[in-house]
C-alpha cells in the first residue's frame, strides 16, 4: 500500500441501523411480453379510452348511498381466471408482512403448498378500458399464464390474449375479442387529495364481486420493490384475488389498480395500495402501440438530499436530489449536468426525491426537451435535456444510494493506494474513473459506518479532484472541519458519503 491515512478512530458507540427491504417480488426484467398468438401479435389494434379529468366535488356533503356509483363501475370490473405452468406461486418470495393479493385456487397460484405442480388455477381481478376489449390488471396476476379467462359481471366469458405486461410497474394488458362493453372511464389520478372517498372493486376470495368503501390513506408511496413505484394507499378493504381490481373515486371513475397490501395476517388490514392510473394508462398505452414500454432516459445517478448532505451543500431544505455522476454521452452530460447538481425541478415539476425524479424521467417522451432546475454551488441554473429512450435493462434515473441518511465519518483508519493498472483491471474500474483506491477500512471506523469499503475509489474529497494517494492523504490533513464530503466510485456507480467525526466516540 503505497499512502495510509494513519490517525487512529477513537471507538465509538455504533448506532445499529434495520434495513427494512418490502419486495412486490416482480422481476428485474426489461422487456415486455407480447401476445401469446403469433398469428395475431401482429395486429395492433388502437387504444381508446374514456379520460375523464374533472377535479371531485369536495363540497363535504353527506353522502348516504353509494349505490349509483356501485352500479356504474362493478360493469367495468372483470374476474381474471389464469391457469398456467410455473415453478413457483406469484407472491411466495414476498417478506411477511407485504404481499401480493393475488388470490388462489384453494392453494394453487397464491396457495404455500410444496412440491410439483403441474397445473395451477388463479384468480385474480381486471378493469375495462375500452370498449373494444382492453383490461388492465397486475403483471403478477398473468405472467405465468398459459391460458387466461375473463369472466364479466352479466356471467359472459372470453378467453383473453396477454397484449403486454411489465414487470417494473406491475401493470398488464389483456384483451378479449368483443365489442361494445361496459368500459370504465379514467380520472386523473394526480388530482386525488388524501382524505377523498374511495372504492375498491374485485373478487377477494373468488367469493364474487365485491365492493369496500374507505378513503384516500396517503398518495406517493414506495419502497415496495418495484422499480417504478407512486403508489396510492387506502384504507378501503382489500383482500386476496383484488388484484388487478379497480379502486375508483367517489364519481366511479378508475384512479387505481389494486396490487398490494402490507399485513401481518395475510388478509385485509387496512392498507392498501394501488397503482395511479397515471402510470398504468402509460405503461398500458406504450405495451399497446409499441409492443413495450418505452421511457424516457436522462442519464444521471442520483441520490436524495439528506440532513448531511445538505449541510455540506449549503441548502435550506432537505429536498431535492444530488448528482452523484453523469452517464458518458447521456443527454444529462450533453446538456451540462455535473457532479455534485442539486436537480429542484424537473420540466417545471418539484423534484422531492430520487424516487419522484426516475417517475418523471421514465414518463417524459423519448426526443421531448425539458427544462431542468439546479443549484450549482449555490446558484440556481437552468438546463434544457432532450430525453432520449432508456436503454437495455438501465435504469432511468437513479442508482438509489441511502447510505448517506446517517453518514458519518472522516478518513481515519482509512489506506489508499495509487489506482494503477493492475489495480484497475482487477476491479474493473473504467477509464474514466481517476481517484484512490480504498486498500482498508478499519471496521471500528466512521468512514465504515459511512459505507466506505475496499475497492471504493475516491474521486474528490470536499469537492476537490484526488488524482492518487498523495492526494487523498494531502486534502485530509490538518483540517479544522470534521466533516468530510467525499465522492466515491464503486461497482454500481458512484455516490456521495458524508464523513462526520464529530459523531465518533
Amino acid at each position: 500500500m503505497k499512502n495510509l491515512l494513519t490517525r487512529k478512530f477513537t471507538p465509538a458507540a455504533r448506532s445499529a441501523l434495520l434495513g427494512v427491504a418490502l419486495i412486490i417480488g416482480a422481476s428485474g426484467l426489461a422487456w415486455s411480453r407480447l401476445a401469446h398468438d403469433d398469428g395475431d401479435s401482429a395486429k395492433v389494434i388502437p387504444l381508446s379510452v374514456v379520460v375523464d379529468e374533472k377535479p371531485i366535488a369536495r363540497e363535504g356533503k353527506a353522502i348516504t348511498s353509494f349505490a349509483p356509483v356501485v352500479k356504474k363501475v362493478t360493469p367495468s370490473v372483470v374476474k381474471v381466471m389464469v391457469t398456467g405452468k410455473a415453478e413457483k406461486s406469484p407472491g411466495m418470495d414476498l417478506p411477511d408482512p407485504f404481499r401480493r393479493f393475488f388470490g388462489d385456487d384453494f392453494g394453487a397460484f397464491g396457495g404455500r403448498r410444496s412440491g410439483p405442480m403441474p397445473k395451477q388455477h388463479g384468480l385474480g381481478s381486471g378493469v375495462i378500458v375500452s370498449k373494444d376489449g382492453y383490461i388492465l390488471t397486475n403483471n403478477h396476476v398473468v405472467e405465468n399464464a398459459d391460458e387466461v379467462k375473463v369472466s364479466l359481471n352479466d356471467g359472459r366469458e372470453f378467453i383473453a390474449k396477454v397484449i403486454g405486461t411489465d414487470p417494473k410497474s406491475d401493470i398488464a394488458i389483456v384483451k378479449v375479442d368483443a365489442k361494445d362493453l361496459p368500459a370504465i372511464a379514467i380520472a386523473d389520478s394526480d388530482k386525488i387529495e388524501v382524505g377523498d372517498f374511495a372504492l375498491a372493486v374485485g373478487n377477494p376470495f373468488g367469493v364474487g364481486q365485491t365492493v369496500t368503501m374507505g378513503m384516500i390513506s396517503a398518495v406517493g408511496r414506495g419502497n415496495l420493490g418495484l422499480d417504478y413505484e407512486d403508489f396510492i394507499q387506502t384504507d378501503a378493504a382489500i383482500n386476496p384475488g383484488n388484484s388487478g381490481g379497480a379502486l375508483v373515486d367517489a364519481e366511479g371513475r378508475l384512479i387505481g389498480i389494486n396490487t398490494a397490501i402490507l399485513s401481518r395476517s395475510g388478509g385485509n388490514q387496512g392498507i392498501g395500495f394501488a397503482v395511479p392510473v397515471n402510470l398504468a394508462k402509460m405503461v398500458m398505452e406504450s405495451l399497446v402501440k409499441e409492443g413495450k414500454v418505452v421511457r424516457g432516459f436522462m442519464g444521471v445517478n442520483i441520490q436524495d438530499v439528506t440532513p448531511a448532505l445538505a449541510r455540506e451543500f449549503g441548502l435550506k431544505e432537505n429536498s431535492g436530489v444530488v448528482v452523484a455522476d453523469t452517464t458518458p454521452r447521456s443527454p444529462a452530460e450533453k446538456a451540462g449536468l455535473k457532479s455534485g447538481d442539486v436537480i429542484t425541478a424537473f420540466n417545471g415539476k418539484e423534484v422531492r426525491d430520487s424516487r419522484h425524479l426516475k417517475l418523471q424521467v421514465a414518463q417524459t417522451h423519448p426526443g421531448k426537451t425539458v427544462p431542468v432546475k439546479v443549484l450549482r454551488d449555490g446558484k440556481e441554473k437552468t438546463f434544457n435535456v432532450t430525453v432520449k429512450e432508456l436503454p437495455g435493462n438501465e435504469l432511468a434515473s437513479s442508482k438509489g444510494h441511502d447510505k448517506d441518511a446517517n453518514s458519518s465519518d472522516s478518513l481515519d483508519g482509512v489506506a489508499v493506494s495509487d489506482l494503477d493498472g493492475n489495480v484497475r483491471s482487477q476491479l474493473k474500474v473504467p477509464s474514466s474513473v481517476k481517484g484512490a483506491v480504498v486498500t482498508e477500512v478499519d471496521p471500528n471506523s466512521a468512514a465504515y459506518e459511512a459505507g466506505l469499503r475496499e475497492g471504493d475509489v475516491i474521486q474528490e474529497i470536499n469537492r476537490k479532484p484526488v488524482a492518487g494517494a498523495d492526494d487523498a492523504v494531502k486534502l485530509t490533513e490538518n483540517v479544522k472541519d470534521k466533516r468530510t464530503l467525499l465522492r466515491v466510485w464503486s461497482k454500481g456507480g458512484s455516490r456521495y458519503v458524508v464523513v462526520d467525526e464529530t459523531k465518533a466516540g
